[in-house]
């Protein structure tokens, strides 16, 4: 069974954009329904973790605003990161999923139990699930809620809205 995900940001998470103000602020677009999906994943006492290449904090606090359990930046290799926080969790490959939208994602992809991709993840970006939304328009969402039907949590899932 799932007990984890995996999240990269830019491409996942987001919409792959970096938008910059003339004063040099920056700033990212992330997508109500996965933020929504994510908290209801902590709720059901799942885990959560963001593994991503770049530092930004925006990141960090869109992390701890969904309750995010881990969020890791400026990760040069998210596999040996992912490992880390297995054996801190007591978990397995086995019960991880992983959503990546590009070449430094493949590895981790490769070693989950079930992996993910944006409908516009780069095309040699291959993974069990090439989910039907794009990054940062709720492609998490989406890729939670197909976990949610197989592991067979759809009624524990809709019991604290109906």
């Amino acid at each position: 069974m799932i007990e984890i995900i995996f999240l990269d940001v830019d491409g996942c998470l987001s919409d792959g954009g970096i938008y910059k103000t003339n004063s040099g602020d920056e700033f990212k677009r992330f997508d109500v329904k996965d933020g929504f999906a994510l908290q209801q994943w902590n709720k059901l006492g799942k885990i959560s973790a963001i593994i991503t290449g770049k530092k930004s904090l925006i990141v960090e606090n869109r992390a701890k605003e969904l309750g995010i359990k881990y969020c890791f930046q400026d990760v040069k290799d998210k596999m040996a990161k992912a490992s880390e926080i297995l054996n801190l969790e007591g978990l397995s490959f086995d019960n991880a999923a992983a959503i990546g939208d590009d070449l430094n994602d493949m590895r981790l992809l490769s070693s989950v139990a079930l992996s993910f991709s944006p409908n516009d993840a780069h095309e040699s970006v291959k993974t069990d699930i090439k989910l039907s939304k794009n990054g940062g328009f709720g492609a998490v969402r989406e890729m939670i809620d197909i976990i949610i039907d197989r592991s067979n949590l759809k009624d524990k899932w809709l019991s604290s809205w109906l």
